[in-house]
């Protein structure tokens, strides 16, 4: 009865941080101290009371040693500890030197990406030119961007390749964070922040322009300017005409466009000048 109420205690005790439920600290090779996860000592290691040059990340795979959050007792990296027996993690990676108590996100390792995952394995698939999981459901339709998940959140500046926050697919296969896609949207802003490519289906926005063009008839003096526009989202070139509110594209009929090149000055001017004569 006496094990069990023990048991019990230590099921219920507050151990970890933040970031993880776990029964163990590690001892981070790089600089010999003592934290609760990586991400502990990434934010305290990496905070701006940090001289720029002492800045570092611990690497994961380099971990040795963890300390038991129960008897404190230093040991190799294990599942249970040595001395007290303690399940340290229910789910425990030893090639990511990795602990956490809370088996709900299903983790699973994967060895293309050489870290672990969440979400259950039997529900994701590497892309190898991506260079990251993705889920099944997009499998046959999602856009291939070479090392899509290696790099930089557009919006945040935060490494998308191991963050905890949920991320998200755009379209033309550049990924974000979900949050900040949504703040974007929340700011009308609709086009990827990499390439400029329309996020969602726009095409109820697109009808709208096409009535403010309408009813927004232009000066007597720009009504033969001419322009050449980039479609962000056909990348088909098109020579229209210009107007104030928008610039439409030919091929898709979108007015995700930049302009790339006016009319001569010479054919601007000479219509503009007939049109003073008459």
């Amino acid at each position: 009865m006496e094990s069990q109420a023990s048991l019990m205690e230590v099921e219920g005790g507050n151990f970890g941080c933040s970031h993880y439920m776990r029964k163990c600290k590690l001892k981070a090779p790089c600089c010999d101290e003592i934290f609760s996860c990586r991400h502990c000592h990434n934010e305290s290691k990496n905070s701006i009371d940090i001289d720029a040059v002492l800045r570092h990340d611990l690497p994961r795979h380099e971990v040795k040693k963890v300390i038991c959050s129960l008897c404190e007792t230093e040991q190799d990296v294990q599942q249970n500890c040595i001395n007290c027996g303690v399940c340290m993690g229910k789910y425990f990676c030893e090639k990511c030197k990795f602990f956490d108590d809370d088996v709900s996100k299903n983790q699973y390792h994967c060895d293309q990406c050489g870290i672990c995952r969440t979400g259950g394995q039997e529900n994701f698939f590497h892309c190898d030119k991506c260079g990251c999981c993705y889920s099944k459901v997009i499998k046959d339709t999602h856009v291939c961007v070479e090392r899509a998940m290696h790099h930089d959140c557009p919006i945040c500046s935060e490494f998308l390749f191991d963050t905890l926050k949920d991320l998200t697919i755009l379209p033309c296969g550049h990924t974000m964070h979900m949050d900040c896609l949504k703040e974007m949207e929340q700011h009308h802003r609709y086009s990827c922040p990499v390439c400029s490519k329309s996020v969602c289906d726009l095409s109820d926005v697109w009808r709208k322009l096409d009535h403010e063009v309408e009813v927004t008839p232009m000066p007597q003096s720009y009504r033969n300017k001419m322009v050449w526009i980039l479609c962000n989202d056909c990348e088909k070139i098109s020579r229209v005409q210009f107007h104030i509110v928008g610039h439409k594209c030919e091929n898709c009929n979108c007015y995700n466009t930049r302009q790339i090149r006016g009319a001569p000055s010479s054919e601007f001017t000479s219509s503009a000048s007939e049109e003073d004569c008459n």
